[in-house]
C-alpha cells in the first residue's frame, strides 16, 4: 500500500460491482469486477457485493486498519443519510430496502458513504475530471435510462433524503407516452439510447428506414449509418436531440450551471450528438444563461461512479472530523 490514505471504492450496478482501491488524489491503485446477476438476482445483490468485498481485499492482501474508509456508488432510489436502496429497477429483485451502509460497517468495521450511483459520477467529474475547479455543474448520462447529477457551489444537490437528480424523469411532453416510472413523457422515455433505438425500429416498421437483415440494432448502428449520410436516419437523430435538449434548456433555467457533462457511450459522437445538442439548448436559453455556459463529454467514463463515491467519504469524513 503506498503511503498516504487509502479508500475502498465501490459502485454496483445491475449486472456487476465494480471495486477499487482509491488514494486521495482520486488515482485508482487496484480495480476488479464481479458478477452480481449470475443467478438473476436469486442471491441478493448485496449478500454477492460483500462477499466480493471480502475476495478483492483478500486477493490485493489489504486489511481492514489500511483503509481510511469506504464510498459506495449504487444503482436505484438511495437514502443517502441512512445508506439504504429505497427505490429499485423493476428488474432487480432482492435490491429494495437493502442496508448497504449498515451492512457493510458491520463487517468491516470502517466508515462508509452511500450515493445513487449518477450522483457519485457527477461527483467524480468535479473532483479529477472535466468539471475539475467548476462550482455548478449539470451531468447526465445517456444510455438505457437517463440519469444525472446536480453540483451546486461544489456540493452535489441530494434533495430531502438523496433522490435529487434525477433528470430522466423530468417531463418533457404531458401527453407523452408512459415511462417506466409510471409518469407520461419523461425525458428517459424520450432521450435515452434505448428510445433512440425504439424511434429507429418504429420508423422501419413503417417502411420510412430499410435495415439489413440480421443487423443488431443499436447506438453504433445508428451513428453509422448518419455517418454515411442517411437521411432518415440524421431526422430521427435531430429529433431525438431536440428533446434531450429540451430537458437541459428547463434545467439551465432552473440551476444557471456553468458547465453540463454529457456521459454515456453516445458522449464519444462528437459531432453529430455533442456538438449537435450544444447548439439546440444554447439557442433555446435566455441569453444571460448562456453567457458563460459550457456543453461538452464527461471524462471519466465507467470509473466515475467509483471515484465519485470515494469522493463523497473523504467530504463526509471531513466534516466529522471538523466537528
Amino acid at each position: 500500500m503506498s503511503n498516504g490514505k487509502t479508500y475502498l471504492g465501490v459502485d454496483i450496478g445491475g449486472t456487476s460491482v465494480k471495486l477499487g482501491l482509491v488514494d486521495e488524489q482520486g488515482v485508482i491503485r487496484y480495480s476488479e469486477a464481479y458478477d452480481v446477476a449470475f443467478d438473476r438476482y436469486e442471491t441478493p445483490i448485496l449478500k454477492t457485493v460483500l462477499k466480493s468485498m471480502k475476495l478483492f481485499l483478500a486477493e490485493h492482501e489489504v486489511t481492514e486498519q489500511e483503509l481510511a474508509g469506504i464510498g459506495v456508488s449504487a444503482t436505484g432510489g438511495i437514502d443517502t443519510v441512512n445508506g439504504v436502496v429505497i427505490g429499485s429497477a423493476g428488474h432487480i429483485q432482492n435490491w429494495e430496502g437493502s442496508r448497504i451502509k449498515e451492512e457493510m460497517e458491520k463487517m468491516f468495521h470502517l466508515p462508509t458513504t452511500v450515493l445513487n450511483d449518477a450522483n457519485a459520477a457527477a461527483l467524480g467529474e468535479m473532483w479529477i475530471g472535466a468539471a475539475a475547479d467548476r462550482r455548478n455543474v449539470i451531468v447526465m448520462t445517456v444510455g438505457t435510462g437517463v440519469g444525472g447529477g446536480i453540483i451546486v457551489d461544489s456540493k452535489i444537490l441530494l434533495g430531502a433524503n438523496g433522490l435529487a437528480g434525477e433528470i430522466g424523469h423530468i417531463v418533457i411532453n404531458s401527453d407523452g407516452e408512459l415511462c417506466s416510472c409510471g409518469n407520461h413523457g419523461c425525458m428517459e422515455h424520450y432521450g435515452s439510447t434505448t428510445a433512440l433505438i425504439r424511434r429507429v425500429r418504429d420508423a422501419a416498421s413503417c417502411g420510412k428506414i430499410i435495415l439489413p437483415e440480421e443487423q443488431e440494432l443499436d447506438g453504433r448502428f445508428i451513428f453509422s449509418e448518419a455517418e454515411k449520410g442517411s437521411t432518415a436516419m440524421l431526422e430521427l437523430l435531430d429529433s431525438w436531440i431536440d428533446d434531450i435538449a429540451s430537458g437541459l434548456v428547463g434545467l439551465v433555467h432552473i440551476f444557471n450551471p456553468e458547465l453540463i457533462l454529457i456521459g454515456g457511450g453516445v458522449s464519444a459522437q462528437k459531432e453529430l450528438f455533442i456538438d449537435r445538442l450544444r447548439e439546440k439548448v444554447m439557442a433555446r436559453c435566455m441569453p444571460h444563461f448562456v453567457k458563460h455556459l459550457e456543453l461538452k463529454a464527461a471524462e471519466l467514463g465507467n470509473d466515475a461512479g467509483l471515484i465519485g463515491a470515494v469522493y463523497y467519504c473523504i467530504q463526509q469524513n471531513d466534516l466529522v472530523c471538523d466537528k
